[in-house]
């Protein structure tokens, strides 16, 4: 059939016949739209998107359409993606070793691989107005709408695909919108992945696991794009199967911790994310999930991102049983109980030296983590507030990355470092540790205190 139409258009069609691709595009979405809207909206699985393709492919022979440069079926299929799909950013949102997107405007466009490097793209949006309507398919998937009343809007793709949107008037008109679509994927990196990379070392790795799964509460903090997730990922990937988790994320899901073994699932994990409302009565924030999930009789609970009052209820329940690991913005291990006590004033006003002694109880390990000018992201610092008998804090760094060397050469940053242990961790933690369980010859390997008495 394709090959007859494609006789027919060598022999009823010369150059001047074909058609721009805008004023194609506009008339078949004009026929799908008005026959075919629901499979537009429902569209997702292969059945439906072959459905739809079908109908487009009907259509474009039926008027015998050319375009010039394209083929019949990339012409099919172009449009297809700029109808259901996300035009040509969906290669990229769904592409491999793509950490980040960023829409300047409709005709400034990079991306940004998970080797740390960034690319402008030549494709870009044909209109600010073509901009806006790709990111309106995008944020219709979560049941976000980007209107003159709504022009900041968060939204998802996926399980582990966000989306943050800012058009007019919050950015000029002839910018048309600006996104960021952040895509992690932090079960991707092995122990070995971080150590090859130059992350953290083993023995670092080691002793966070171990903390975890055996009581301590530990707090990931850093910048965007520092690596929080990924090394959160990582860590709640080494509990034991026996132990229950429960996840909380904001918005979308970025973890995946469900194991499976011979066809069954293997591991206990509830996984949930918040759902914002206009009806303030119906917005399910991070603060009632973890309220949820205690009564669910979790060993783990993992608060995705410490941004508001949850803070509070997450620092609760670290202090009353609960193994708490979360994450938190913060430019340092020190500064990040500050930054814990600033949060939890937005629940309750109360003094900062009783909220610091709160924080510093329920989060005994801090883990910086950073970005460098290179790209390469470190974990630059593991912290452990020691609480003295008089009630004062000794702060006591245990690994830290150092940074020997840090000069451009032409236009490529060089850093040089390494990962080193400072410190031993107090008697308090060894106590605790083997309180909650931990054999001796564990504590004896994690603290490289081999022949002490533990």
């Amino acid at each position: 059939m394709n090959q007859s139409v494609s006789g027919t258009h060598e022999l009823f069609f010369s150059p001047e016949d074909t058609k721009d691709f805008q004023s194609v595009l506009k008339d078949v979405q004009e026929y799908i739209s008005s026959k075919y809207s629901t499979l537009i909206l429902d569209g997702g699985d292969d059945e439906v998107k072959q459905q739809i393709k079908r109908y487009i492919s009907k259509y474009v022979m039926d008027y015998r359409i050319l375009v010039k440069g394209m083929t019949e079926e990339e012409l099919i299929d172009t449009i297809y993606t700029e109808m259901a799909e996300f035009s040509f950013l969906t290669k990229y949102i769904f592409g491999t070793g793509i950490e980040e997107i960023n829409v300047n405007s409709w005709r400034d466009i990079e991306v940004q691989y998970s080797n740390g490097t960034c690319e402008k793209l030549k494709e870009h949006f044909e209109s600010p107005e073509h901009a806006i309507n790709v990111i309106r398919r995008m944020l219709h998937i979560s049941g976000m709408v980007l209107d003159n009343a709504s022009p900041a809007v968060l939204g998802h793709l996926s399980k582990n695909i966000r989306i943050a949107v800012l058009k007019t008037p919050l950015v000029d008109e002839d910018v048309g919108v600006a996104v960021s679509i952040r895509i992690v994927n932090p079960m991707s990196l092995t122990k070995d992945d971080f150590v090859k990379g130059g992350t953290a070392t083993e023995d670092e790795l080691d002793f966070l696991s171990e903390c975890l799964q055996y009581g301590i509460s530990i707090c990931v903090a850093g910048a965007t794009s520092s690596g929080k997730t990924t090394v959160t990922g990582w860590l709640l990937g080494t509990i034991p199967d026996s132990k229950r988790i429960f996840t909380i994320e904001n918005g979308s899901r970025e973890l995946d911790l469900v194991r499976e073994r011979d066809g069954a699932v293997c591991n206990s994990v509830i996984h949930t994310i918040t759902r914002a409302s206009e009806n303030e009565k119906q917005n399910i924030d991070q603060d009632l999930l973890l309220d949820m999930a205690l009564r669910f009789d979790p060993e783990i609970i993992c608060v995705g991102e410490m941004r508001s009052y949850e803070a509070y209820t997450a620092q609760e329940a670290a202090r009353t049983g609960h193994t708490v690991l979360t994450t938190i913005h913060s430019n340092s291990c020190e500064s990040t109980y500050r930054r814990m006590c600033t949060l939890c004033k937005r629940k309750y006003d109360i003094k900062d030296e009783t909220l610091m002694s709160l924080v510093t109880e329920a989060f005994p390990i801090i883990v910086f983590t950073k970005q460098l000018e290179n790209k390469k992201r470190k974990i630059m610092e593991i912290m452990e507030c020691e609480i003295l008998p008089d009630g004062n804090y000794n702060f006591r760094t245990l690994f830290h990355y150092h940074i020997r060397e840090n000069h451009m050469d032409g236009t490529k940053f060089v850093i040089k470092g390494s990962h080193e242990k400072v410190n031993g961790i107090s008697e308090g933690l060894k106590r605790r540790l083997l309180e909650n369980g931990m054999p001796k010859e564990t504590l004896v390997k994690i603290t490289g205190e081999e022949g002490k008495k533990c």
